[in-house]
């Protein structure tokens, strides 16, 4: 079978495509055909090795991606073979992740997707989806679940929302019966949240952001899940309301965090800081089951006229994929493995 793999840390050229045995399935284990790849910016941190060094002398990398299940290993129903699936943390702990033909992963974490769903949808969720979801279901006084009604009455602000966890943010939080508010850097990302869901877009660099959210949750904002809590924090205290939740996600820009220990006891203000890696088997478990039924219901569609474009490669071409990623291409960015 055809492989991207990796030997050393480094930029993208590091990545090759190869030839390498079929691989085949453990106890607990399903092989999947790769249709569609997704990339996120973990997979580049990964293989540039800023998220630490490999621990594996060759990696194939990519935590995400779908496709149909051909084989199953022991202890596996045999009826899950030609299922289609998407697949999550395919490369977390493990060498080889969905940047080639095939590959293994455990049973629970290919997941079913609907006929309806293309691949495409199946290699946009993983980490967005299920980080995104992880936001939504921190507040000390909000659901750990969500499903249509888990968040009505409550107004969500999703930063960034033309991005991949941001549009993702929109999506469920839609879907969970939240009124949802996104802020946006210019008129063509504020198009992208639009047709993502949300119900309110501000461009916080123009006029005062604090008081156009203010207009729409005058009480407060109950739950922001925040890319760049740096830049972001003195506009998120504005506007969060007392005993709101900043879910963050990532720090964008890099700007420095500084807390104002006072004003924020005084809010009662919750921060959550998340990534799946060690968010626990089972909050990723009860997250791929909830995004799981989002998709059943439709709520989790990608493309262009839903608020995600979708920036494709093909598999020899996953190098360009990476750069593409860290260039800060708007969308998402997938890799088509060739059937």
């Amino acid at each position: 079978m055809k492989a991207i793999v990796y030997r050393d840390n480094g930029g993208p050229d590091v990545l090759r495509l190869v030839e390498r045995d079929l691989p085949v399935p453990g106890p607990g284990e399903v092989r999947v055909r790769i249709a569609v790849s997704g990339v996120n910016p973990t997979d580049w941190q990964a293989r540039s090795g800023a998220a630490g060094p490999k621990r594996f002398p060759e990696v194939t990398p990519h935590l995400d991606g779908a496709g149909v299940i051909d084989a199953v290993g022991e202890g596996v129903d045999q009826s899950r073979v030609g299922q289609r699936v998407w697949l999550f943390m395919a490369a977390a702990g493990r060498p080889t992740g969905t940047a080639a033909e095939f590959t293994v992963v455990p049973a629970e974490q290919a997941v079913p997707l609907p006929d309806a769903a293309g691949f495409d949808v199946g290699a946009s969720l993983g980490v967005p989806a299920l980080t995104a979801h992880r936001a939504l279901t921190v507040a000390e006084d909000g659901p750990s679940r969500l499903r249509p009604g888990a968040l009505d009455g409550r107004v969500v602000l999703a930063a960034g929302g033309a991005g991949a966890v941001g549009h993702a943010v929109i999506q469920l939080a839609r879907w969970a019966g939240a009124t949802v508010v996104s802020t946006v850097s210019g008129p063509e990302k504020a198009r992208l949240a639009t047709a993502a869901g949300a119900h309110h877009v501000i461009n916080y660099r123009e006029g005062d952001p604090a008081a156009e959210i203010r207009k729409v949750a005058p009480d407060g904002v109950d739950i922001v899940a925040e890319v760049a809590l740096g830049a972001n924090l003195a506009l998120d205290l504005a506007v969060l309301r007392t005993r709101g939740t900043i879910s963050t996600y990532a720090n964008d820009g890099g700007k420095p965090v500084e807390l104002d220990v006072l004003r924020n006891m005084v809010l009662n203000a919750r921060f959550q800081f998340l990534v799946l890696y060690t968010a626990g088997p089972e909050v990723r478990a009860a997250a791929a089951e909830d995004v799981a039924a989002a998709v059943r219901d439709g709520a989790l569609p990608v493309g262009e006229e839903h608020g995600l474009p979708l920036v494709r490669f093909p598999l020899d071409r996953t190098a360009d994929a990476h750069r593409a990623v860290e260039g800060g291409a708007v969308g998402k960015v997938l890799v088509d493995v060739a059937w």
